[in-house]
């Protein structure tokens, strides 16, 4: 979906659900991570995760765009828009507006590096996740010098 019919998309459902036109600029922004969308309430613009448009499809986004439609609306005419407000739950309750969207999956595996390092006096092994300086820093355990062992990169499911 391009910029254009997004646009068109949250015009129409404005116009549809609430009978009020939406008379600001709707976007997809890639930098969201956690969430489906926000209304942002300096410029009226509604922003939009396109993650959720391709893992769950169009009526996940539908649902995402009345959402912040009601923040939108409510915004504008001088009512309780956030969500703990009776005005703002009123709404969604009547336009079919999701509370919560669902929720995306998260990435299928992170990379994590570890740094081995061991004392020369007594073994004891050591992990960490940055470079220390063996000059600096001795064993705990009997103040032995430490030895650079590996380093690796995990990955974690």
């Amino acid at each position: 979906m391009e910029q254009a019919e997004l646009q068109k998309l949250v015009e129409t459902i404005s116009l549809e659900s609430f009978q009020k036109p939406f008379r600001h600029k709707a976007f997809f922004n890639n930098r969201l991570r956690t969430t489906g969308g926000r209304y942002m309430l300096r410029d009226h613009r509604i922003e939009l995760n396109k993650k959720y448009l391709e893992q769950f499809g169009v009526e996940e986004l539908i649902g995402i765009i009345k959402h912040e439609l009601c923040h939108y609306h409510l915004h504008l005419e001088g009512k309780g828009y956030k969500h703990r407000d009776q005005d703002f739950r009123a709404l969604m309750k009547k336009v079919g507006a999701p509370r919560f969207c669902s929720t995306l999956p998260m990435h299928t595996s992170k990379s994590r590096k570890q740094v081995l390092y061991r004392c020369k006096n007594c073994g004891h092994l050591y992990e960490r996740r940055r470079k220390i300086d063996t000059r600096k820093y001795v064993c705990g355990k009997c103040k032995g010098k430490l030895g650079f062992v590996k380093e690796t990169t995990l990955i974690e499911q």
